[in-house]
């Protein structure tokens, strides 16, 4: 995967994988919620399973990358958080059909503020 992804800044490497990683994992935690809502939870537990072997497949690869390129634990950590309300929010108010809430904006700015703190040198 890094020879592929060498060419890239670190950052777009280790974050946009856990972009992409993440996507993935929601669907495997959430979307059987939509679809599989009448069907027995072992059928929906294996069928999440399958889709966060994908996830893995994107987020090993990432936190390598990004712990090789000089990222700590906790950098990655508090980043895979953003990441994590930046792609369950618009997944939750456009696939799953929630209503957006302004508890949304406080758990974004309470990041912020957590990816502040780990970040700062």
């Amino acid at each position: 995967m890094t020879s592929t992804l060498s060419g890239l800044p670190l950052a777009v490497q280790t974050f946009g994988l856990l972009v992409l990683s993440n996507v993935f994992m929601t669907f495997a935690w959430y979307g059987h919620l939509k679809h599989l809502a009448h069907k027995p939870w072992l059928v929906a537990a294996l069928l999440s399973w399958g889709i966060a072997l994908f996830e893995y497949l994107l987020q090993v690869p990432a936190n390598r990358i990004g712990h090789a390129g000089g990222y700590s634990l906790a950098q990655l950590k508090v980043a895979q958080e953003v990441i994590t309300l930046a792609v369950f929010v618009p997944f939750a108010v456009l696939y799953m059909n929630q209503p957006l809430k302004w508890d949304y904006l406080w758990a974004a700015l309470c990041l912020v503020a957590a990816a502040y703190f780990i970040f700062r040198s």
